[in-house]
């Protein structure tokens, strides 16, 4: 049975997703657990079939379970892929030569990977399917449902299909083959680890909720104080997951209560129900765990992870762990970060602390995911030389190369928190002996909290595409790949030079890489995210953890014509211009030039509040006064954060000829009267994006109440209420913003608007 809940929207799979390919008779070869989700996944399609079965055939089939009297189609497709370098092609005798292929081609492929075979013409298409697991096999059915009729379309018809089904150009991730009238594509996943994080607690917290920084009611795990009863919502969610590329699920927040950290032993049944309500969609499970665990849990007097009881108890609860979910992934841990404990209470460092977990865990298989966002939350607004931003580098880049194989750094995407514009974290640049994973926010905490809409993507891609070593240089997503680890950092590159030490960071890659990390969106809400909207967002690093080449507008493409594939052409050209380029409308209304943090700190950073954290102890100031604006970050004459990146990158940061306008604020102070690269005032480009933000969601809203009847009426209602709720947020931070700079500078708009 395919898991759908009553009353809950189906996201990217609804039946219309599938209904093309229920049309073809398709075979399914292989045994295991996720071939017989394939199976269900197929039975299920062909239940939409509505009539006689369409031209063409599918197998999709394990690579080890093709019969030697297998339709010819099938049996040449084994023959492409070898010629595609996955094996040997088969011989003419039985058996022995087409098992070597099979056995070569899975050293290639992978867990996760497939090869999909096209031939036949477009009257008479034969799509072929092979993969060595039962995961590689979802993973390829789930592609040919992203494609469409598109996935039945001969010899070169791959592609994703667009907002009106057509084909969108072959992701970069994937290798493709021509070979005497078949067509021949080879997918692996980019990342080996595509982690969700969720910071779900069990019971609700009397200031953060069930859900913290979550906007899409209450946890789809828990419900006061235990577990739900009913997990059916739960296998509709790893079903979609493993549709978009994600393969794990951390079940807890990091931020860990009592109840949480009791997942890890006396409540370790929920993690197995969970853990069995993932597993058929091949998704594994992680838990976030307290350093604290061996007192708060285990009555021991200490958690120095020196201390051999400390060490035996972590590996028994590892053991403990393992016994009862097999397949688990691992711990994630937030560490002397936010009042949570860690080993600098104990006057050990970050290693020590990450590699004592990892120990207990290797014996199994499992991954410590250590969280980097480590920072001084008790600094004095008045010292302006300790920088939030630089924190994670200072405390982290001395220790590479000194934690175990088995951990993984995670860091977040930018140096201070989730902005909607940062600089990429210096610190994923500077650690090349360490597995490192970028930390991406899918929930909007800082983007509109899912009343805003805010497509993401766009910040994703262009991190992960960014060459900060220079074009010939390798790009972020190779470094949390594991496929190159980059040049030095200028900083790296002083301190070889001080020390004499000729290797400034270039070499081989460690073997494997750190992956992508996210915060979940979701929860128990019906459209899942609070917003429908913002599931573009979980679809997106989906997808993106999978195939980082791919364009935000490729995933945009594929995500309207899941959803709303039997839509109107209308509803669907309107929703995907809604979301494009969105995130730049919430850049304009909201805080300028990469300053940030212009939030409000009693309504958990939802709409504007200038100077609501400017004297706190966050260190997350933008320091206005009559005079100019903006963080000093140079070398010359601030904190020295610019002088942390790769040198030509470093070099464009630190002067204000070559600053990246939007950066600016981020990187320097500077006068109101600065010229922009735009031509503009710092000042003037302030007033003008401000009024231009608002204008533009007022046009979309426009846009879509032409549309909104064409949607169904419970969607169309939530989006209706939530644009409504955007527009009024988005005046009010204009005119905040636009106040305060006009009473902090005294120059007047040169358009002469209105502003308070």
């Amino acid at each position: 049975m395919i898991p759908q809940t009553p009353g809950v929207h189906p996201a990217w799979l609804p039946d219309a997703a599938l209904a093309t390919l229920g049309a073809v008779d398709t075979v399914v070869l292989g045994d295991g657990p996720l071939v017989d989700t394939v199976r269900a996944e197929v039975a299920h399609a062909a239940t939409l079939r509505g009539g006689e079965a369409a031209p063409g055939r599918l197998t999709l089939a394990l690579l080890g379970a093709v019969p030697d009297d297998a339709p010819e189609p099938v049996l040449a497709a084994i023959d492409a892929a070898a010629g595609a370098g996955l094996g040997e092609p088969r011989g003419t005798g039985p058996g022995e030569p087409r098992e070597a292929a099979a056995d070569e081609a899975s050293s290639t492929l992978g867990d996760e990977g497939f090869v999909v075979v096209r031939s036949g013409t477009p009257q008479d298409p034969t799509t072929t399917v092979l993969a060595e697991t039962g995961h590689g096999l979802l993973h390829g059915w789930f592609h040919l449902v992203r494609e469409g009729a598109l996935a039945l379309g001969g010899p070169g018809a791959q592609g994703a299909r667009g907002p009106e089904g057509t084909s969108t150009s072959t992701a970069s991730g994937t290798s493709s083959h021509e070979r005497a009238g078949l067509s021949v594509e080879v997918h692996r996943p980019t990342h080996d680890l595509r982690v969700l994080d969720h910071w779900d607690n069990i019971s609700v917290h009397p200031v953060m909720g069930q859900v913290e920084r979550g906007y899409s009611g209450g946890s789809l795990f828990y419900d006061d104080g235990s577990l739900r009863p009913d997990l059916g919502k739960v296998r509709q969610y790893a079903r979609l997951l493993a549709a978009s590329g994600v393969n794990r699920v951390a079940l807890n927040n990091v931020n860990v209560g009592r109840r949480e950290a009791e997942l890890l032993t006396t409540h370790l049944d929920d993690v197995v129900a969970l853990a069995g309500a993932f597993r058929p969609y091949g998704v594994r499970v992680h838990l976030s765990v307290s350093f604290a665990s061996p007192v708060v849990l285990g009555g021991l007097a200490t958690a120095d992870p020196a201390d051999p009881g400390v060490q035996a108890w972590w590996a028994q609860a590892a053991s403990a762990v393992y016994a009862a979910v097999p397949d688990f992934g691992g711990f994630v841990v937030k560490a002397d970060s936010e009042g949570q404990p860690g080993p600098f209470s104990y006057g050990r460092d970050h290693a020590d602390g990450a590699n004592m977990l990892a120990r207990a865990l290797a014996p199994h298989g499992g991954t410590v995911h250590w969280r980097a966002f480590v920072y001084d939350h008790h600094q004095d607004w008045r010292d302006r030389s300790t920088d939030r931003a630089r924190a994670a580098y200072d405390h982290f880049t001395p220790l590479d190369g000194r934690f175990d194989d088995n951990v993984v750094l995670q860091v977040k995407l930018g140096p201070v928190d989730f902005q909607v514009r940062e600089p990429l974290s210096p610190v994923v640049l500077a650690m090349p002996q360490t597995r490192v994973a970028v930390e991406v926010q899918v929930t909007q905490e800082y983007t509109g909290q899912q009343k805003h809409v805010a497509y993401l993507a766009p910040q994703w891609t262009d991190a992960l595409q960014a060459r900060p070593w220079g074009d010939d240089g390798p790009a972020v997503s190779d470094v949390t790949s594991g496929t190159s680890r980059g040049p030095a950092t200028a900083a790296a590159r002083t301190e070889a030079a001080a020390s004499g030490d000729a290797d400034s960071g270039a070499g081989a890659p460690r073997s494997a890489g750190g992956g992508l990390a996210a915060v979940s969106n979701v929860g128990d809400d019906v459209f899942w995210t609070g917003h429908p909207f913002a599931q573009a967002n979980l679809y997106a690093f989906g997808r993106l953890a999978w195939d980082p080449t791919l364009t935000a507008e490729e995933i945009l493409d594929e995500w309207v014509a899941l959803t709303f594939g039997d839509a109107p052409a209308e509803l669907r050209s309107t929703v995907h211009d809604l979301l494009s380029g969105s995130l730049d409308v919430y850049e304009q209304y909201t805080a300028p030039l990469g300053v940030g943090f212009m939030v409000s700190p009693t309504r958990h950073h939802y709409g504007p509040d200038v100077d609501g954290y400017e004297y706190t102890a966050w260190g997350t100031y933008h320091f206005a006064d009559r005079d100019g604006v903006g963080v000093d970050r140079s070398c010359a004459t601030g904190t020295g954060f610019a002088g942390l990146f790769p040198l030509d990158l470093a070099q464009t940061y630190e002067s204000l000829d070559t600053c990246p306008d939007e950066l600016l604020l981020f990187l320097h102070h500077v006068p109101y009267s600065h010229v922009l690269h735009s031509g503009k005032t710092v000042v003037q480009h302030i007033y003008d994006t401000h009024f231009a933000g608002v204008e533009r969601v007022e046009e979309m809203l426009t846009a879509w109440e032409k549309v909104a009847p064409l949607a169904d009426p419970d969607l169309a209602a939530r989006v209706t209420e939530r644009l409504a709720e955007q527009h009024r947020s988005a005046v009010e931070w204009r005119d905040q913003i636009n106040t305060y700079f006009f009473r902090k500078s005294g120059v007047p708009d040169e358009r002469g608007r209105k502003i308070y």
